[in-house]
């Protein structure tokens, strides 16, 4: 059997077990071949960092991976919708440009392109979301939002450059090269793509040292999602399966003992309708009056999402791919615990 693109690039870069979470991950047909077996286009560079951040995601939230058997048990697979990615548009973040451009910047030449504006003003923030040229409804969706510090009291836009000032960029010049190719290209070589994509998923990371523990309360009081920034930066904050039903799938795995949302987020649309699944808790040595100490902290978590038809479409071709605001500040919510 010919493999796909994806799965010859992440084979030598994913383990097994990571592996076996990517081959659960539904495959549009037109990306099962080899589209030229001398390159590697942008669309399958695309795919398979989404892959690989989607398997990264699933290994460390237990539920995401308890969802995920169920999925195998019954042979079905996961529809990966998109990916969530948090920024802070600050005035400075030390070696790693501020805001979604931190993120964009990879993007944009992977063939992505911006879809839709949501203000979040109750959290101060922005999200932006970017759909994929080549295949708006088969490759993954990003879902970048900026965090404004502006909106906030002086002491906490002190302490946000406080703490991203030794942001670092994990991106070498040579990557920005090899970038700014496949923009102008659209395709690299295999060995070119083989070499840039372990470079890529390093920016989906925290480029920043951890805060103290004084600075994690302080940012806490007023933003529980600067607070999670600050322990987890650029890390996939969610990743979404794409459902038929996500009400009836809600009922299901509540009944099954999930720790799901207690609601179905609507759009003003109804078409888009999401849940989630509890975030996952991580430990993190923050430093306090008397040395560092693990904290338990909130992590990410794992979405489920109903797309239906665009008014007067029909199911598949007229896919409402978009979001919503009151969606979005409703699912964010789900990091918003305290240690």
């Amino acid at each position: 059997m010919l493999q796909s693109t994806m799965r010859i690039l992440l084979d030598e870069l994913l383990s097994a077990d990571a592996l076996e979470l990517v081959d659960q991950l539904a495959l549009p047909r037109s990306w099962l071949t080899r589209s030229d077996p001398n390159a590697v286009s942008r669309g399958e560079l695309a795919l398979a960092m989404a892959q690989a951040l989607f398997a990264r995601l699933a290994q460390t939230v237990p539920e995401a991976m308890r969802y995920i058997e169920r999925v195998r048990e019954q042979g079905r697979s996961i529809t990966f919708d998109h990916g969530a990615v948090r920024t802070v548009l600050a005035p400075c973040c030390g070696a790693l440009p501020c805001g979604e451009a931190a993120v964009t910047r990879i993007l944009l030449p992977l063939g992505y392109t911006l879809a839709g504006t949501y203000p979040l003003p109750r959290l101060g923030m922005t999200g932006r979301a970017y759909i994929h040229i080549d295949d708006p409804q088969g490759i993954p969706q990003f879902f970048v939002s900026e965090l404004h510090p502006e909106g906030f009291s002086a002491a906490f836009q002190q302490t946000v450059s406080t703490v991203l000032r030794g942001s670092r960029d994990p991106l070498a010049p040579a990557d920005h090269d090899t970038l700014q190719a496949l923009r102008r290209e659209g395709h690299l070589s295999f060995k070119t793509a083989r070499q840039l994509l372990p470079a890529l998923l390093r920016c989906f990371e925290r480029q920043h040292p951890l805060p103290s523990l004084a600075q994690y309360q302080l940012l806490l009081r007023e933003s529980a999602e600067m607070a999670w920034i600050s322990t987890e930066g650029q890390t996939f904050n969610h990743a979404t399966d794409r459902v038929e039903d996500v009400l009836e799938l809600a009922a299901q795995l509540r009944a099954e003992g999930f720790a799901i949302k207690d609601q179905v987020e609507v759009s003003s649309s109804g078409t888009v309708r999401q849940t989630a699944l509890r975030a996952a808790s991580v430990q993190r040595a923050l430093l306090g009056e008397d040395g560092p100490r693990l904290h338990v902290l909130p992590g990410s978590f794992f979405e489920f999402i109903s797309r239906g038809a665009r008014p007067g479409g029909a199911l598949p071709a007229d896919m409402d791919m978009r979001f919503d605001s009151g969606n979005a500040t409703g699912i964010f919510k789900m990091t918003a615990t305290s240690p």
